[in-house]
């Protein structure tokens, strides 16, 4: 049975995952791992890599993706994300293109100050 991946998660047990799920894929299609670099266009170790939990880049995952076809399956991992009405309303069909400071008091308050006489 495969394992839950929640948020809590190490990174290493997440690749080891991935890479069992991505092994189990390509065995269901009856390919070798050459023939799958070959149709993904990487090299056999960069299977054999991601296969038993390794690091690698993110363009050789999606080339792999790609070739098993299981590209498509990132829209349910990233799902594009929904704009509160309020948001909405706020950016007058803007699309948001940074993040707002952190809403703390203190970084608001304006600094005390006194006249170069005062002292």
């Amino acid at each position: 049975m495969a394992m839950r991946i929640a948020d809590d998660t190490s990174d290493r047990a997440v690749l080891s995952e991935l890479g069992k799920r991505l092994a189990r894929y390509r065995l269901n299609k009856n390919l070798t791992q050459a023939t799958l670099a070959a149709q993904a266009g990487v090299s056999l170790p960069t299977i054999q890599r991601i296969e038993k939990g390794s690091s690698t880049q993110a363009s050789n995952l999606l080339r792999v993706l790609r070739a098993l076809k299981l590209l498509r399956t990132l829209d349910s991992l990233i799902p594009e994300p929904a704009i509160s009405p309020i948001q909405q309303a706020r950016l007058r069909g803007k699309q948001r293109r940074r993040a707002s400071s952190p809403s703390d008091d203190t970084a608001r308050r304006p600094s005390e100050w006194t006249w170069g006489d005062d002292a």
